[in-house]
């Protein structure tokens, strides 16, 4: 089915309109009826021609070519799938302010159109109605058979009660924690059916069957395959990012940009859960299923070689690290700044082919700065004496590292002072007990530093490098 990306809603077939220009997601379901196709960058551009006395098309599969003239909700991923999400541009910090999100996001819904039709997850609650009145522009709500929740944090399972005024009884498929999860969100006691690894549902011609993800990334967590068309993963939280597109798919973004949102997402969200992944992604590839499609609830869908998202994730939950070497530090009056800086130094002269990244954590975000720190195989933590303790920018970011648990990694922590001291000595044990191994007991050094301090200071990034 060709998706319109954007009509105008007045637009009108009428006798004087012999054929219209309009953008298709994929140009392998071009209709019969096209005569000209035309690329432009990474817009499909379709010249068709109205059937004489039709105002619709119909391709050669007899699939109904429906909303050429209006705007719709759907876009049609397969003949038998359709996204039915939200994209959230405006969307620039999530979980609250805990995570970053510049690049915005989506919340991805699915209709599977099978004989029975399937609505798999909704969207975040603020969405909530503009979700139902579109999607009963899409489908008669009545027509729905099923629900399934893959995941019920508010992001996903926000619409559900607007909806269910509209379907009170249909049944939602979902975990047993799923269950408890949704009953403790919404208090209602709607039609549930809970379902664990290995069952399944049959939608006539093709099945869904369920698989749990405990947590990837909380205890209620599943992932939903559909085994027609190709084989579609409904995979949720797990491979997913926060990616605002309209054009849906991996091959028609930036390829840099979406595998660094991949990457921030497992980092700051996913990691903690590594033995999780470890153990599931050998399970699901060990069940041998056809993956056409993988479709997250967050971001865009890997159709161009979707497995190897699952790839980067084996790579990403064993401990990660590149070589690279990330200093994240604050400064009042500078002095530690040009202590980083120095280090920095040091750790190029004695590794010149190691990947340095010096991040101001007052100027930088903190879940690029968390990104970085995943990435890499060491971490220098510097921070200036504060009331005989370090700033407060850097012991948050130093709780959130200890969440995250990170791996295999070493550290050390730097510093200026003006009298007592202490900032050291508490990011070095904060360090530690977040898991770093420690190299050394840190440096720090009295007031401003001059010339002979800074080359203290290159030296110790020397000794720090020699270390690892």
């Amino acid at each position: 089915m060709v998706q319109v990306l954007s009509w105008h809603e007045n637009e009108v077939w009428n006798k004087h309109v012999e054929s219209v220009w309009f953008p298709c997601l994929d140009e392998g379901s071009i209709p019969s009826s096209s005569t000209n196709v035309v690329l432009i960058g990474n817009l499909t551009l379709v010249r068709a021609l109205r059937p004489e006395g039709q105002s619709d098309f119909v391709d050669d599969d007899s699939l109904q070519l429906h909303s050429l003239i209006t705007k719709t909700m759907a876009k049609q991923l397969t003949p038998k799938v359709s996204w039915v999400g939200k994209v959230d541009w405006e969307l620039t910090h999530f979980h609250g302010d805990e995570l970053s999100t510049f690049r915005g996001s989506s919340y991805n819904s699915y209709l599977v159109r099978d004989q029975k039709v399937a609505l798999i997850d909704t969207v975040w609650q603020p969405y909530d109605k503009e979700f139902v009145s579109r999607l009963k522009q899409e489908i008669d709500l009545q027509k729905i058979d099923y629900i399934v929740m893959n995941h019920n944090e508010i992001d996903h399972s926000g619409a559900l009660p607007e909806l269910m005024r509209e379907i009170p009884n249909v049944p939602i498929y979902c975990t047993k924690k799923g269950e408890a999860i949704i009953r403790g969100h919404y208090h209602q006691d709607w039609n549930f059916v809970n379902v664990k690894t290995g069952d399944t549902l049959s939608l006539g011609e093709n099945t869904l069957t369920f698989v749990e993800m405990t947590m990837m990334h909380w205890p209620d967590s599943m992932l939903t395959y559909y085994d027609g068309d190709g084989g579609v993963v409904f995979s949720n939280d797990a491979f997913g990012q926060h990616f605002a597109t309209e054009s849906l798919y991996n091959d028609r973004v930036c390829a840099a940009e979406l595998m660094y949102e991949a990457e921030k997402y497992y980092a700051n969200i996913l990691n903690p859960f590594s033995a999780m992944v470890a153990k599931k992604i050998p399970q699901i590839e060990a069940m041998n299923l056809p993956m056409n499609l993988i479709c997250p609830s967050h971001g865009v869908i890997w159709k161009d070689n979707p497995a190897q998202i699952i790839e980067k994730y084996k790579q990403w939950c064993d401990a990660y690290q590149e070589d690279q070497i990330t200093i994240v530090y604050d400064t009042m009056w500078q002095s530690t700044r040009k202590m980083a800086e120095a280090i920095a130094d040091g750790i190029r002269e004695v590794s010149p082919q190691t990947t340095v990244k010096i991040m101001n954590i007052n100027r930088d975000d903190k879940n690029d700065a968390l990104t970085e720190m995943w990435r890499s195989k060491a971490v220098l933590v510097g921070s200036p004496t504060i009331n005989n303790g370090h700033s407060f920018a850097i012991a948050g970011l130093l709780e959130m590292a200890s969440g995250l648990k990170f791996k295999n990694k070493k550290a050390a922590a730097f510093g200026s002072y003006g009298w007592g001291g202490g900032a050291v000595k508490q990011i070095t044990a904060k360090l530690e007990e977040a898991g770093f191994a420690l190299v050394n007991d840190g440096l720090q050094k009295l007031w401003v530093p001059d010339q002979s301090v800074l080359s203290e200071c290159t030296e110790y990034g020397r000794q720090f490098a020699q270390a690892l």
